[in-house]
């Protein structure tokens, strides 16, 4: 029987935990920040990048599937989440992305595809936009790529209180100020109202692989909103992940991860990654 938790009552409770030890995990200083990272396996790197409030260990169902298919996962705390600490600036996703370039550097990735989810498909399509030398392609699930993309958020909405409290649960676990989940909260809340601001124009430069995934009842994204992503990106495809919401990795992690498994073997070639010194 494939694992369910719809109602993320069992996320609430035990957190997603990743069982399985890093080869090699470590930080990366990077303008202000220290930036958390852990690669497992071997083969074609995939990024995965957690969604707001969040921390890698969101991820702990995917990971299993990622190495079972030869794959080379790189999992990162994103600028003030998790592990990795902030500095006084304002959260920009511009500023992550190029956090996620930092580790890349730092382990000779030259080329990768990048899942993202939330906020982590900002800073995706961030990447594809700017560095697409770097990327293979980006999974895009569950975001937006500007302001007007945003449902009206229903706080009484039970799935998002357990999932806020299982967020600050462990923000207070893992992170160097442990005590300032609610300054935390406020300045990515800040960031989320009023980034990203990619226009029409600035979507169809993008040249990468592209896929944007949405999920039947998302709680914050508009369907309309992804189908305007897929219209304006070229060559994007758009799938929608039917009976899940917003939170599909952690309610029914085999619908997610076949769309993840398929898109990361249709953009990454066969064997090892390749590696050089790009610093860039």
């Amino acid at each position: 029987m494939e694992f369910c938790d719809d109602d993320l009552t069992n996320f609430e409770a035990e957190g997603a935990t990743l069982s399985t030890p890093p080869d090699a995990q470590g930080y990366v200083e990077h303008e202000g920040a220290h930036i958390w990272y852990a690669t497992y396996g071997s083969g074609s790197p995939v990024i995965l990048l957690h969604g707001g409030f969040g921390h890698s260990g969101n991820w702990s169902y995917q990971l299993p599937d990622l190495l079972a298919a030869g794959h080379r996962a790189i999992l990162i705390d994103s600028r003030g989440h998790g592990r990795s600490t902030r500095d006084a600036r304002p959260h920009t996703y511009e500023l992550m992305a190029s956090d996620v370039l930092a580790v890349m550097n730092t382990l000779n990735l030259e080329r990768a595809a990048v899942v993202g989810w939330s906020d982590g498909a900002c800073i995706a399509l961030i990447l594809a936009d700017e560095a697409p030398k770097r990327i293979g392609g980006a999974f895009f699930f569950g975001c937006n790529m500007d302001p007007s993309g945003l449902k009206q958020i229903d706080e009484r909405n039970p799935l998002l209180f357990r999932c806020l409290s299982r967020h600050a649960k462990d923000y207070a676990q893992l992170s160097a100020t442990p005590d300032q989940f609610d300054e935390f909260t406020a300045a990515v809340r800040i960031m989320m109202s009023s980034q990203p601001n990619y226009t029409a124009q600035d979507l169809s430069r993008i040249s990468v692989p592209v896929l944007i995934v949405q999920a039947e009842h998302d709680e914050f994204i508009k369907h309309e909103h992804a189908e305007y992503l897929a219209r304006s990106i070229p060559n994007a495809k758009l799938i929608i992940l039917n009976g899940v919401s917003h939170f599909a990795p952690l309610q029914r992690p085999h619908i997610f991860n076949a769309a993840m498994l398929a898109f990361v073997t249709e953009v990454l070639p066969d064997g090892p990654p390749t590696r050089s010194s790009v610093t860039s």
